[in-house]
Formats: C-alpha cells, sequence, structure tokens
C-alpha cells in the first residue's frame, strides 16, 4: 500500500498463547514463520524454551530456531541480520514473512532497521566488566552504569548483567548513553507495511499459565536437559544460560538450593518478564492489541480481526 515490503507481527507476553494462534493463522494464509524469540535460537534448549514441536507446527516452515550453539551470543543485531535474510527467502518464494515472538526490542530493531552504530564488541574490556561482576557483585556494575546512564539503570533490572555490561559497553565505545541511541531509535519510522499484532489476557490468567508451564517443564526432565548442557561443556555463564529456566536450575544442580526454591525462582522472574513485556508494549506506537477476552478465547474470531486488519494495511 505504501511502497514498503509487507510484514505481518504477532508479539504479546510469555504463555499468552502466541504459538498456537501463529500456526493456525499462518495455515489460513500460507504465511511462512520467523521466531522472535532470544532463547528458541539456541540447539537443545527445548524443555526450558517452551520451543515449538514438529508436531505443533503443521508443516508450516519456521525460521531461527535451533540456529546457534549454545556458546554464541545472540542479539537484537544479529536477530536484525538474520531475519532479513529470512525475509529475502520468504519473499521469494511469494509469500509474506511473519513474525513471532515475544522479545520486543528484537521486533522493533527489525521493524525499524534499527541501526547498530558503534563498531561491534570490546572484549577486553567485556572481560573485565565480568571480572568485576564476579569479584564485586552485579550490583557493583549497576552503580557503574548509574553513574553514567541513569535512565537506562532505571529500565534494566539490576540483576541483568547482560543488558548492564551492553549499556556501559555502549557508553565506553561511543561516548553516548544507550539510553539516548535507543530512544532515538525508537523513534524511527517503520520500514515495512507492517500489522503489528499484540497478544494479551488477563494478567493473573497468565500468571496461571506460566505457574502451569514451570511445573510441565519440570515434569518433562528441565533438569536432566540443564544437566546434559552443563556436562556438555556450556558455560553457566553464557549468553544462552541466562534464559530463564537454566539459570535458576545451576545453583538447584549445584547442591546451592532446593528444587521447590529453584521452581519458585522460574515462576516468579517469568512473571516479572511477562509484566516488563506488557509494560514494552504499552510503549510501542501502531501496535494492534488483540485481547484474548474480547473474542472470548475463539481462536477463529481472533483470526477474522487479523485478517480485518491485515487487508485494511493492503496486506491481503
Amino acid at each position: 500500500m505504501n511502497g514498503k515490503p509487507p510484514l505481518i507481527i504477532l508479539s504479546g507476553p510469555t504463555a499468552v498463547g502466541k504459538t498456537s494462534l501463529s500456526v493456525e493463522f499462518a495455515l489460513a494464509h500460507d504465511l511462512e514463520i520467523i521466531s522472535a524469540d532470544s532463547a528458541q535460537v539456541y540447539r537443545g534448549m527445548n524443555i526450558g524454551t517452551a520451543k515449538i514441536t514438529e508436531e505443533e507446527k503443521k508443516g508450516i516452515p519456521h525460521y531461527l530456531i535451533d540456529v546457534c550453539d549454545r556458546s554464541e551470543d545472540y542479539s537484537a543485531f544479529k536477530f536484525s541480520e538474520m531475519a532479513n535474510e529470512c525475509i529475502d527467502i520468504i519473499r521469494g518464494h511469494g509469500k509474506i514473512p511473519f513474525v513471532v515472538g515475544g522479545t520486543g526490542f528484537y521486533i522493533q530493531a527489525l521493524l525499524k532497521g534499527v541501526e547498530f552504530d558503534d563498531d561491534g564488541p570490546d572484549e577486553e574490556y567485556r572481560d573485565s566488566l565480568e571480572k568485576i561482576a564476579g569479584e564485586k557483585g552485579c550490583e557493583h556494575l549497576y552503580e557503574m552504569l548509574k553513574s553514567v546512564d541513569e535512565e537506562s539503570a532505571l529500565k534494566i533490572p539490576p540483576r541483568n548483567i547482560k543488558r548492564v555490561i551492553r549499556a556501559l559497553e555502549y557508553n565506553h565505545l561511543t561516548g553516548r548513553k544507550i539510553s539516548d541511541h535507543n530512544e532515538n531509535e525508537a523513534a524511527r519510522e517503520p520500514v515495512f507495511n507492517a500489522a503489528y499484532f499484540v497478544l494479551t489476557d488477563d494478567r493473573e490468567l497468565i500468571y496461571k499459565r506460566i505457574d502451569r508451564r514451570v511445573d510441565e517443564m519440570i515434569e518433562a526432565g528441565l533438569e536432566k536437559e540443564v544437566r546434559g548442557i552443563l556436562e556438555s561443556g556450556t558455560s553457566p555463564e553464557s549468553v544462552s544460560m541466562q534464559a530463564i529456566g537454566y539459570k535458576e536450575m545451576v545453583p538447584y544442580i549445584r547442591g546451592e538450593i532446593s528444587l521447590d526454591e529453584a521452581v519458585y525462582q522460574i515462576k516468579l522472574r517469568t512473571r516479572h518478564f511477562a509484566k516488563r513485556q506488557l509494560t514494552w508494549y504499552k510503549r510501542e506506537p501502531d501496535v494492534i492489541m488483540m485481547d484474548r477476552r474480547d473474542f472470548n478465547g475463539d481462536v477463529k474470531a481472533m483470526i477474522e480481526f487479523m485478517d480485518e486488519e491485515c487487508k485494511k494495511r493492503g496486506l491481503f
């Protein structure tokens, strides 16, 4: 409609039901799906990421699942780069790309063509920050961030070492605040003609689904999966092992906490993550909110709603 390439996006908080709805919508319109999930990219991390199974895919091609070794770093930059390659492939098939996942910053980076204007990681500086975190604790690292970029510090959880280090590293490399950079990039116009759907539901219902999902992960063998990953040589400090569900199982496997405490921490942190996701979407312009309660959970009705919104934008 506006000369920009077409794109359909379905996002929303964890455990809201994106996977099943996305597959049914893709089946209805012969779409191919690109996963916007920061953990499902890793091979061998299946249970704790609630990775979609072949049966659940129902024959729909899915991209950016099982594409990284657990030792690799995965970032918004890497996602955007790889997702654009997938978009070219899907459009070459004569189909509309359908991005599905809950990592809002990754989606924003792709949708708006965010530029990553530093020269890449400074491994020596990053190593020094990781050493500081190990010796003095993540709280000390967080105070370092507050001293150079208080706005970012207010948005980043103190224990999210990966993001704290990234913000400090950006400031070190560019001399600028990553909060200013993110604000400028968020103001960009989308580079796609997109229908950006966000699936939501009653928060307490989402929390109950999270609790049930975590219990199911434990029953499915999450402990065995994490033990196998550690025995394979994957470092507990690697980016992949910071994923919720894996990070909390490590101290249990080491005998530092009980299984009940590990499960409690997984549920609590997943709930906090879902809350942060909901806050993110409220700030995003031009998203199309879809509350399951408005459709009585009827997938067919939700698909019809998505159809109409896509037609308004000239996608169908």
